[in-house]
């Protein structure tokens, strides 16, 4: 049994107990008025089935509502496998907040028309002459230069890219800029970036 299994049966077990403390206390207090309290118990008994619900699917939440990204001090990144089972890194370009998807099959960075814009590249002046193959077929690409990239307190300056002209739901981080970083290692639950 894993260390999350055993959370989450301890969290279910906690807040079992303290449900039926609280209806017990409350059967007590109540005791003359069993109709009405019979109509509120069935309210505070789904309120709790609910506060079970999000207790045991908690882990699912927190990484789909907001992906954690730990810095640690040894110089490494700490990146948490996602519910869709990928990693993703939020990096500083060009001074504003952007999250990549890594992709070690991508041998660049590559930034969606979409993120490129928020990011301050001007789209509609970029000259696609480069083409990158994909799952979805050949699409048409454009270098960039991006001003400053900055991931766990590192900063580079002028970083090359492409900005991708077909459909993309989201940025690649690929090969060239995780290179950066000494070694790169993927187990069951994180991606481990070293400097």
């Amino acid at each position: 049994m894993g260390g999350m299994d055993t959370d989450r049966i301890m969290q279910i077990t906690y807040l079992t107990l303290l449900g039926g403390a609280i209806a017990v206390s409350y059967i007590v207090s109540q005791r003359g008025q069993m109709g009405r309290m019979a109509q509120q118990a069935s309210i505070w008994g789904l309120i709790f089935v609910g506060v079970i619900a999000a207790a045991g699917m908690w882990g699912d939440i927190r990484q789909s509502v907001a992906p954690q990204q730990a810095i640690m001090t040894e110089g490494q990144i700490v990146l948490p496998r996602q519910a869709d089972g990928h990693f993703y890194a939020r990096l500083d370009v060009n001074g504003r907040p952007l999250t990549f998807m890594v992709d070690t099959g991508a041998s660049q960075i590559v930034l969606s028309a979409a993120d490129a814009a928020a990011v301050g590249i001007d789209t509609d002046t970029l000259r696609y002459l480069g083409q990158a193959s994909t799952a979805n077929g050949t699409v048409r690409t454009a270098q960039v230069t991006l001003d400053s990239v900055s991931l766990g307190g590192v900063t580079q300056a002028d970083v090359r890219a492409v900005v991708n002209q077909g459909d993309m739901a989201g940025s690649l981080l690929g090969m060239s800029y995780l290179r950066n970083f000494s070694n790169i290692q993927i187990t069951a639950d994180d991606l481990i970036l070293t400097r």
